[in-house]
C-alpha cells in the first residue's frame, strides 16, 4: 500500500514523503491516527498544494524575523550596575534586563529568546545572541558599564561631636538639678 505522510514517523519516514507499507499497518494504524494518507492522485495534489501554502507562510515569517534581526544588530545597549572595590558586579545582567532595554529602544522580543551562555558579572562589552527563528538568529551589542560610585556624605567633624557631647551632658546635669530640688 503506497501512503503519502502527514507527519513523521519514527522507522518509516518525515512529512511529505511517500511510502510503501503492509496494508495492515496502513489501513490499522497509520491512517486511523491521522499520521498518512492513501497515495492517490488528488491527495498528492492537494497535499502539494498545501505543502507550498505552508512553505510561503514561512517565507514571510523568515522575512520578517530577519528584519528584526537587522533592527536589533543595529542596536547597542547600555546597562549601568554596581560594582564593587574588586571589579566585581553586584548581582548579573540578566535576559530580563536587556529585553526591557530593547523595548525601550522599541524592539520587541521574548527574553526566553537571549540566549546567554554564561551570567554576566563583569563590565565590558558583550555579543549576546537572539534566537528569533530557527534559521534566523541576531547578535545583540550589549555595554555594560560601571555605575558611578556615590560619595560618602561629609563625615561630622569633631567639633560638632563635642558640642552634641556638651549638649547632651548640659542637658542630664539640668535634670540631676531638678531632682535633687524636688528633695
Amino acid at each position: 500500500m503506497k501512503l503519502l505522510l502527514k507527519e513523521d514517523v519514527y522507522g518509516l519516514g518525515s512529512c511529505g514523503d511517500e511510502v510503501e507499507v503492509k496494508d495492515g499497518y496502513g489501513r490499522n494504524f497509520l491512517i486511523p491516527k491521522g499520521k498518512a494518507l492513501l497515495a492517490t492522485p488528488n491527495n498528492l495534489k492537494a497535499f502539494n498544494h498545501q505543502k507550498r501554502v505552508i512553505q510561503s507562510r514561512v517565507k514571510k515569517i523568515i522575512a520578517t524575523t530577519q528584519t528584526v534581526a537587522d533592527e536589533i544588530a543595529k542596536v547597542t545597549c547600555t546597562v549601568k550596575k554596581k560594582v564593587g572595590d574588586a571589579g566585581k558586579m553586584f548581582g548579573s545582567v540578566t535576559a530580563q534586563e536587556i529585553a526591557n532595554l530593547l523595548k525601550d529602544q522599541g524592539i520587541d522580543v521574548d527574553r526566553r529568546k537571549i540566549q546567554i551562555a554564561e551570567p554576566i558579572k563583569k563590565a565590558g562589552e558583550y555579543k549576546i545572541p537572539v534566537k528569533l527563528h530557527s534559521e534566523v538568529t541576531a547578535e545583540i551589542n550589549l555595554v555594560v558599564a560601571a555605575e558611578q560610585e556615590v560619595a560618602e556624605p561629609a563625615a561630622v567633624k569633631p567639633d560638632a561631636e563635642s558640642d552634641v557631647a556638651k549638649s547632651a551632658e548640659s542637658v542630664v546635669a539640668e535634670v540631676v538639678q531638678e531632682k535633687k530640688a524636688e528633695e
